[in-house]
């Protein structure tokens, strides 16, 4: 990659680099932006995890994954609706900043419609008997035994929708770096009152 790429000093281009490098993390797996990290809670106490971006909506600046409601972010989030997100690509140099609002939505019509496009594969997470972060006495998945490498067709996997949530996250800004070796570039885009700025890297 040069320095002289569109989205160097173009506000335009870098908003379309940013919502085609998540739009297609939620499609490639191996998309460094697949996994950001998500930070929520308050000041005495945040707290940041890796999560999963399902989603990418920019027509209403929103991004999305998915959750178990008995996590202890969801208890932070009833808490504090605001949170950040992290996103870092090496190989591109790029770097992306947001500030999110977050929607908790469990046992919606929104929750009806992810949980029908989940592999059944990854519903397995929800089947735990206890939910994450629950301390055990031994090394554990958190599935029975009996159950732990069971092949789960996708209709006995429906027993875990009951623990599925997904996380809407509404984006307020945007923050964009860029590392380029005849000088990094930096912006910021406040999605509350549509103000695009230029920011010290």
């Amino acid at each position: 990659m040069t320095d002289t790429v569109p989205y160097y000093e173009d506000f335009a281009e870098i908003k379309k680099k940013i919502w085609s490098m998540l739009d297609n993390a939620v499609k490639d797996r191996s998309s460094p932006f697949r996994i950001p990290v998500f930070i929520c809670g308050d000041q005495s106490d945040l707290d940041g995890r890796i999560v999963v971006l399902r989603k990418s909506d920019q027509s209403n600046n929103l991004v999305q994954y998915h959750s178990d409601i008995r996590s202890d972010k969801i208890e932070k989030l009833k808490a504090n609706k605001n949170a950040a997100m992290l996103f870092y690509d090496k190989d591109e140099k790029i770097q992306v900043r947001l500030k999110v609002e977050c929607t908790i939505n469990h046992n919606s019509d929104v929750t009806k419609e992810s949980w029908s496009k989940t592999q059944h594969i990854s519903r397995k997470c929800y089947l735990v008997d206890n939910g994450p972060g629950t301390e055990s006495d031994i090394p554990t998945s958190g599935l029975k035994p009996e159950l732990d490498n069971f092949d789960y067709t996708k209709e006995q996997s429906e027993a875990g929708y009951k623990n599925f949530t997904v996380i809407q996250c509404n984006i307020k800004s945007i923050e964009w770096l860029y590392l380029a070796a005849k000088g990094h570039r930096r912006a910021r885009f406040n999605l509350e009152n549509s103000k695009d700025s230029w920011l010290v890297p």
